[in-house]
């Protein structure tokens, strides 16, 4: 019978999640990952095989937890435009917590890793698609309710929305200041009705 592991993988990959959050997949040796996952080198790769599928797994993680957490309230039923002007209040906000700095592992990635292989453009790939789904469900409510024009093309908004996560994302990696966040924030929104 094999022994049980010392180690619960969930806490690795939460542990991996903010390594690779704070440093990037390039800037991650596997001697620091040792170190900072708590196990060992031969229990890394028997669990996750490599530094690249531990990534992956890390990403699928991401996605599961901190990507639902953040994204549902664009994705649900009753999303509208006050939901969108939230979202980016959010991201101003993060950057008044310990999150300035870090951005987002998804949006990260997108930057240095999708154009690169394809386990991580799988990964930015589904999150792109998520925000634009999300954008576009929030964007449908907005319409019905009169805060965005009746002849507007929502497929062209929520993708305007979408790519401004992505880059007030990195302005939130590159440690913007909360001004600049929160401007950012309201020149995004500023296609939708003011309430």
């Amino acid at each position: 019978m094999p022994s049980p592991k010392g180690y619960k993988r969930e806490d690795v990959l939460d542990r991996a999640i903010e390594l690779f959050r704070r440093q990037g997949y390039s800037a991650t040796g596997t001697a620091e990952l040792v170190q900072e996952l708590g196990i060992n080198r031969k229990s890394m790769y028997s669990e996750f095989g490599s530094k690249q599928e531990l990534f992956e797994a890390a990403l699928e993680r991401y996605s599961e937890i901190n990507l639902t957490r953040v994204l549902g309230p664009i994705e649900a039923s009753e999303a509208n435009a006050q939901t969108i002007r939230d979202a980016f209040l959010g991201y101003a906000a993060a950057s008044e917590t310990k999150f300035n700095g870090l951005g987002c592992l998804m949006a990260n990635t997108a930057v240095e890793r999708a154009a690169l292989d394809p386990g991580s453009a799988k990964f930015v790939d589904a999150y792109l698609d998520r925000l634009l789904k999300g954008f576009r469900n929030a964007l449908e409510n907005a319409q019905r309710d009169g805060d965005v024009r009746v002849d507007a093309d929502l497929d062209d908004l929520a993708a305007h929305f979408a790519n401004a996560v992505v880059g007030i994302s990195a302005l939130l990696r590159a440690k913007a200041t909360p001004e600049q966040m929160y401007a950012a924030g309201r020149g995004i929104t500023s296609v939708l009705a003011q309430p």
